[in-house]
């Protein structure tokens, strides 16, 4: 086979590789807001 027909099946098969690849997993991390405790300003301190 001549050189430019063995590129175009290299290229051809690492593109056909790359689309049957798996996406790789998003992570997310879920912040919760961090919440005081209420202080006491009425008349009983």
């Amino acid at each position: 086979m001549s050189r430019t027909c063995k590129s175009v099946l290299a290229l051809g098969f690492i593109a056909v590789v790359a689309a049957c690849a798996q996406p790789a997993e998003e992570e997310f991390v879920v912040v919760e807001p961090i919440t005081e405790e209420p202080e006491q300003t009425g008349k009983y301190k």
